[in-house]
């Protein structure tokens, strides 16, 4: 819990004050955001606001991550450093969408293939990874991820090879982070849902360790349910650092923001959320906690196919769904507060129905 409590302070304070000197360096060198032509026209007002700001916020995670293990004095796990590494890469690739379409003056970065192709190549490396580093815990040999498809934890008729699995794995990191750099188009939209869905996981790895399989406070009541998962105490650290990070850029998110993610911090967060996802053992349940994410994403898929299929004819006003209840009408602040609603109801049935599968099954 020291460590816990250590990381979240650190990456809430390093957000809160370290984001108002970032967004001074920004203004003063004029890096700012490009709105894209056939938006919402009251989005045109945040043209030039500074972004790129997912880079204070991975400091601020690497940072909190780095002072609990100080406090604690102990050394990273492979799961952590797994997890991390998997932020930091997603967010280099953001940053360098960000860049070209600062140092291009325009709204588009990376082409889109080539940007899949950067998103598959690290998500190939870290599924590889993830399977490897076999160790010992509490008798049990595990890795830190699984070759069997998850929902609140194995299923072991759904044990796949290896090479299955890495493609499972790379699909759920693609699509994540592409479903959160969707997302993050209104004040605050991602930042806020985000930082539920990070709480969320908080939750489940505190819970995963208590109730680890072979652990001290396994009982035989309680030992048919118990999980076999690697390192859950030390993903909690980096669950509730991102949520904690994300609060702190929340006070420059909200609106009207006074700087923006960007690719740079929605890639990262994305590629967290399905990272957890599979280091927990939860890959099928992040579609309930992270079902924002995938509602987003999945108005632009039935966008563009609709399109198609019609030869022209739009399902939605515009896509993603948020931008498509703006041209409806209704205020930013009201789809970013909706949506956040939806975001934390999410959450909580996600958590229920982890929580609840342990109890049916006492």
């Amino acid at each position: 819990m020291v460590g816990i409590i250590s990381a979240a302070v650190v990456a809430l304070l390093v957000t809160l004050i370290g984001t108002r000197f970032w967004i001074r360096f920004l203004e003063r060198r004029a890096y700012g955001q490009f709105i894209r032509s056939d938006g919402p026209t009251e989005h045109h007002v945040k043209r030039g606001t500074p972004t790129m700001g997912g880079v204070v916020l991975i400091i601020a995670v690497v940072a909190g991550y780095a002072v609990s293990h100080l406090v604690m004095w102990s050394l990273p796990s492979i799961s952590g450093v797994l997890l991390l590494g998997l932020l930091l890469a997603l967010g280099l690739v953001g940053f360098t969408d960000d860049w070209i379409k600062i140092s291009r003056s325009r709204s588009r970065g990376l082409g889109s293939w080539a940007k899949l192709a950067l998103q598959i190549g690290v998500g190939v490396i870290f599924a590889v990874l993830a399977l490897l580093f076999p160790a010992y815990r509490y008798g049990n040999m595990v890795t830190p991820a699984s070759t069997a498809i998850s929902l609140l934890r194995d299923i072991p008729w759904l044990t796949v090879g290896p090479v299955v699995a890495v493609i499972f794995m790379v699909l759920l990191i693609t699509g994540f982070s592409n479903g959160t750099n969707l997302t993050d188009g209104l004040d605050g939209l991602l930042t806020g849902s985000a930082a539920m869905v990070f709480l969320a996981y908080g939750v489940v790895n505190v819970w995963q360790g208590n109730q680890i399989c072979g652990g001290p406070r396994i009982t035989p009541d309680t030992e048919a349910m118990c999980y076999v998962v690697r390192n859950p105490g030390d993903l909690a650290i980096i669950a509730v650092a991102i949520a904690a990070a994300l609060f702190g850029f929340l006070w420059w998110n909200a609106r009207p923001a006074k700087i923006f993610l960007g690719d740079t911090g929605s890639l990262a967060i994305g590629g967290a959320v399905a990272g957890m996802a599979i280091l927990t053992r939860t890959e099928l349940l992040v579609l309930v906690i992270g079902f924002i994410f995938v509602l987003e994403a999945f108005s632009v898929i039935a966008q563009v196919g609709f399109f198609k299929l019609t030869k022209g004819r739009r399902l939605l006003k515009m896509a993603p769904l948020h931008h498509h209840f703006e041209m409806l009408g209704w205020q930013e602040v009201t789809v970013v507060i909706r949506f956040w609603i939806i975001a934390g109801l999410s959450v909580i049935a996600g958590i229920g129905l982890f929580y609840a599968e342990w109890v049916v099954g006492l």
